[in-house]
């Protein structure tokens, strides 16, 4: 382990790395996500359209090959933020057809009633969508929701391979220099991602016992 700890501060960095890779792809899916799921079921056919065309393409489309358009593609466009910020793009586009199906499975989860009363009180779809439907789907779709995320978190490590430094490039650079250890460089590595999915796994729990309450 001497490798691990001389080389933690590597860790650290890669760690931090993945946590925002996750948290902001996380933050920017969802939001991208609740957007399509309320146009999969708008009123309006072109956007129904839309939004499942949206959906089949990019859940169907490789994550590598949406993180090498990101990488490659965009900026010969003469579009280069950087490469952490063309990963969360990435990240966040192929995450967010996943999220819009989980909401989307709430939402029709949520008796029609609910939907027809707020009609009845003058709400129009997008009143009806924001304050009333989704308020409530969302209680029902945490555990899906959080297993979305925890996929993300492990999808994080594609980007290592298109110049972002997050875990395993941390624990790339290490074998580098430490080759006669790599079982113990994967073995951190898969400790520090257990941090994370663990935390989630918890965290769903206990979200849901008190949606549970709440119902």
């Amino acid at each position: 382990m001497d490798a691990v700890i001389d080389n933690l501060p590597v860790f650290l960095e890669g760690f931090r790395n993945t946590l925002g890779l996750l948290v902001i792809s996380g933050v920017g899916a969802l939001i991208l996500g609740m957007i399509v799921a309320g146009l999969r079921i708008s009123p309006v056919a072109s956007f129904r359209g839309f939004a499942t065309v949206y959906t089949e393409i990019i859940r169907n489309t490789p994550l590598t090959l949406i993180l090498f358009f990101c990488a490659f593609l965009l900026p010969y466009l003469q579009f280069s933020p950087g490469y952490f910020t063309l990963a969360v793009i990435g990240l966040t586009v192929y995450t967010s057809p996943f999220v819009a199906e989980a909401v989307r499975s709430g939402i029709n989860g949520v008796h029609v009633g609910q939907a027809e009363a707020a009609r009845s009180i003058g709400l129009g779809f997008g009143q009806s969508l924001a304050f009333v439907i989704l308020p409530q789907a969302l209680r029902m779709v945490v555990p899906p929701l959080i297993n979305v995320f925890i996929a993300l978190a492990k999808n994080t490590s594609v980007a290592g391979a298109f110049f972002v430094f997050e875990l395993f490039g941390a624990a790339r650079q290490v074998t580098n220099d430490r080759g006669d250890r790599v079982l113990a460089i994967l073995l951190a590595v898969a400790v520090f991602y257990l941090l994370i999915t663990v935390t989630l796994g918890v965290f769903a729990g206990r979200v849901e016992k008190r949606v549970a309450v709440l119902r």
